[in-house]
């Protein structure tokens, strides 16, 4: 059984499990509304401790077993979460794994973060805010979300995203697209052909933004933005080894 862990900050209690190994930290960084109980996250874990390999999962504010709601959230908030409880447990380099939201998240910390080995980007969904959300809004979902300080969109994964004033405004804060993205170690971005939610041309723009000697996108047929079977989650263990192995 996975031994549950909680780091109190001046703002949450952050929930995280870690599994004690060699080389460095594995860590991943879960999507919007997603937390570390997710299949990928204790798939790789189980699969780490297979490996002998340090790893980390975590669960922003408002998210899983974190304290905290959802809706009062934005990625600033998260990407402090996440570095909070990295520089609590990680004493050397990591190795970012962002999932969707995790791949913005991931995009933050890579440039706060000392020590950084590699990063892998899955379904990695780098703006969304700005160039997802507010791209597709409607006047009246734009003046909703700025008047009323709320906008409920559908969303295929469960109940509706309700997407604030404070996510759109503080998501501007925090871009990665609109200037140069400079990783000077291993980069592999994994994107299903399939994925409704983020689409290749996003990955495409992310592979051409960052900066790294040692960078590749795969695109994989068929694939959806889970990224969960079998077959994905070994393409998954397989981009880890390439930039941390």
């Amino acid at each position: 059984m996975t031994d549950i862990r909680y780091l109190e900050t001046p703002t949450a209690r952050l929930a995280y499990a870690r599994s004690p190994g060699v080389g460095p930290t594995i860590v991943f960084l879960s999507g919007y509304k997603s937390d570390m109980d997710g299949t990928k996250a204790v798939h790789l874990q189980a699969w780490a401790r297979m490996q002998g390999r340090d790893y980390l999962r975590l669960d922003y504010s408002g998210h899983g077993r974190s304290s905290g709601a959802f809706e009062e959230g934005c990625i600033g908030d998260w990407a402090r979460d996440a570095e909070a409880v990295i520089r609590h447990v990680a004493k050397g380099p990591v190795i970012l794994v962002g999932s969707s939201m995790g791949g913005w998240i991931g995009c933050l910390l890579s440039q706060r973060l000392p020590r950084v080995a590699g990063f892998v980007g899955i379904a990695a969904a780098p703006d969304f805010t700005e160039d997802s959300f507010w791209a597709s809004f409607t006047e009246e979902q734009r003046r909703q979300v700025m008047e009323q300080g709320a906008v409920q969109l559908p969303s295929a994964y469960g109940d509706p995203y309700v997407v604030t004033r404070r996510l759109i405004e503080d998501g501007r804060d925090h871009l990665v697209l609109r200037t140069p993205l400079r990783m000077p170690w291993p980069v592999r971005l994994l994107q299903g052909t399939e994925d409704e939610a983020v689409s290749r041309d996003t990955a495409l723009r992310l592979l051409d933004h960052i900066d790294s000697p040692n960078l590749r996108l795969t695109l994989v047929k068929g694939a959806d933005h889970r990224f969960s079977d079998p077959a994905n989650l070994a393409q998954i263990e397989q981009a880890i080894l390439a930039v941390g192995g």
